[in-house]
């Protein structure tokens, strides 16, 4: 059975309802650690980023004719440094700020449902029944990633639902990311919504009684 860790389990202590038992807790592993979706973000990334300071050289005029034979485009160049933030955001600031949200970042599982605690900027909670969770997306084997809800993409057509570019900022669906022993948090959980539905079942047996009136 995975372990809890008593300092999550502790950080969400406040958070549990009457009868609410904890079967486990944890936290993302710190490390970084590249997913599925950096397949497509590192080359996107640099593309984004390379191209961003070529236009920056280029409008300062080191490229073609520029303040060397005259004077650089200022307004092009201010005009370029917010693509210059984004893509050095996207090259290796965002694996800083995963850091920063990893550190604050708190899971836990109950009887009855899962629990996502994040002391970032704000303190934010994220929780939903077991029986309630739509389905499991699973990545990674031994460190790995869990969705109780649709995987969206970070990147996807035009109209089409995507998620934010970190899987640690607390959204609508619940994500356990970069947790230790995923397969068997995954187990647990199955097992866990098994025993909730059973129990369900149980008690709508006992309210409705052997007999049914219409």
């Amino acid at each position: 059975m995975p372990t809890i860790d008593p300092r999550a389990a502790m950080k969400l202590q406040p958070e549990m309802m009457s009868g609410e038992s904890v079967y486990w807790a944890g936290m993302p592993n710190p490390k970084v650690i590249f997913h599925s979706d950096d397949w497509l973000m590192v080359p996107f990334s640099l593309a984004w980023g390379g191209f961003a300071i070529f236009w920056e050289t280029g409008a300062l005029g080191y490229w073609g004719n520029g303040h060397r034979n005259g004077s650089p485009s200022w307004f092009m160049a201010i005009w370029g440094i917010p693509f210059i933030v984004i893509g050095q955001y996207m090259i290796w600031g965002r694996f800083l700020y995963d850091a920063w949200l990893k550190r604050r970042t708190y899971y836990a599982l109950t009887n009855r449902r899962v629990l996502i605690l994040q002391e970032g900027r704000k303190r934010k909670t994220n929780s939903m029944y077991l029986e309630a969770i739509p389905k499991i997306e699973r990545e990674g084997t031994t460190i790995g990633t869990l969705w109780f809800g649709t995987k969206y993409p970070v990147i996807a057509g035009r109209g089409q639902r995507t998620r934010s570019m970190s899987r640690f900022e607390v959204k609508d669906v619940p994500i356990f990311s970069d947790i230790e022993d995923v397969d068997g948090v995954e187990r647990l959980v199955q097992e866990l919504r098994e025993k909730v539905r059973k129990e369900s079942s149980l008690s709508n047996t006992s309210d409705t009684g052997p007999f049914s009136y219409h």
